[in-house]
C-alpha cells in the first residue's frame, strides 16, 4: 500500500493502555483505549529530550529541571477515551475535569505515556 500525503489526516488515534496497580499483594489488570492527540515529530523530539534530562538527572542524583512530569505529558498527549467506566460500569465522559481526576490516579499517567511512546515505535512480535 502506498503512503498517501494529505493535510487532512486524522488529528488523533486509538490505543490501548494497561495498567497494572497493586491489589491485596498481587497486581489488578485493567485496559482502555486512549485517544492520542497525532503530535508533530518536531514536538514528540523535544519531548523525548526533556524525558531523557529528567531520567538522567533521576539517575545521577541531581535535582530535576526538566520541569516535565509524567502528568504533563499524559494532558498533552491524551485527548479521549474509550472504555473508561464509573464504580456502577456507567461510561466516564471525556472532558478536562475527569481528564484531570484520571491524571491523579497514582501510576496512570505513567501507563499512559508508556502506551503513547510504545505507539510510536514498531517492534517486533513473536521470539
Amino acid at each position: 500500500m502506498s503512503f498517501v500525503l494529505k493535510s487532512s489526516s486524522s488529528s488523533s488515534y486509538s490505543w490501548p493502555v494497561t495498567i497494572k496497580t497493586p491489589d491485596n499483594g498481587a497486581r489488578k489488570e485493567e485496559t482502555f483505549d486512549a485517544r492520542f492527540k497525532r503530535l508533530p515529530q518536531s514536538r514528540i523530539n523535544e519531548i523525548q529530550v526533556l524525558v531523557q534530562k529528567r531520567v538522567k538527572a533521576i539517575q545521577d542524583g541531581e535535582e530535576d529541571t526538566s520541569g516535565v512530569t509524567d502528568q504533563s505529558i499524559a494532558d498533552e498527549v491524551l485527548c479521549g477515551w474509550d472504555e473508561v467506566n464509573d464504580g456502577e460500569g456507567e461510561p466516564v465522559p471525556f472532558n478536562a475535569k475527569t481528564k484531570k481526576e484520571i491524571l491523579e490516579i497514582p501510576m496512570l499517567a505513567s501507563a499512559i505515556i508508556e502506551a503513547y511512546f510504545d505507539s510510536l515505535v514498531e517492534t517486533k512480535k513473536g521470539n
